[in-house]
């Protein structure tokens, strides 16, 4: 295996869930109305430090298409699939297009604001004694 290159993407990006490397930016997202087996997914135009995988015949919601997992390519975790070819005519539209599993990465914006909650049980003004 080669030397490894990783993508750094500016602004606000989509990252992986696992070890957040950069994966795709808001610009190239098409549709955050796909489903998988795990819950939510959005669909791309285009995503970066990604691995793709063997092409199979996958039978979906819309129909057959052919698909490979996509998998990140700092920590190898599957992170979605890539939309090669489909069937029916309506579908066309997802061709050469990638899906990221809503559970399976994180927006900048998930981790990059710091919240915190202060949790410890506390007294009300009232009942101070």
């Amino acid at each position: 295996m080669g030397r490894m290159f990783v993508v750094e993407l500016d602004g606000r990006s989509y990252r992986c869930g696992f070890c957040k490397t950069h994966l795709a930016l808001p610009d190239d997202l098409v549709s955050r109305s796909f489903h998988c087996r795990r819950g939510k997914a959005y669909l791309f135009n285009n995503v970066v430090n990604i691995t793709v995988g063997d092409l199979e015949e996958r039978m979906m919601i819309s129909g057959m298409h052919t698909v490979a997992d996509i998998f990140c390519c700092c920590c190898g975790q599957i992170v979605g699939w890539k939309y090669e070819a489909a069937y029916e005519k309506s579908q066309k539209y997802k061709e050469g297009k990638f899906v990221l599993e809503r559970g399976r990465i994180v927006d900048e914006i998930d981790f990059s604001s710091e919240v915190y909650i202060d949790t410890r049980p506390s007294m009300s003004d009232s009942e101070d004694a």
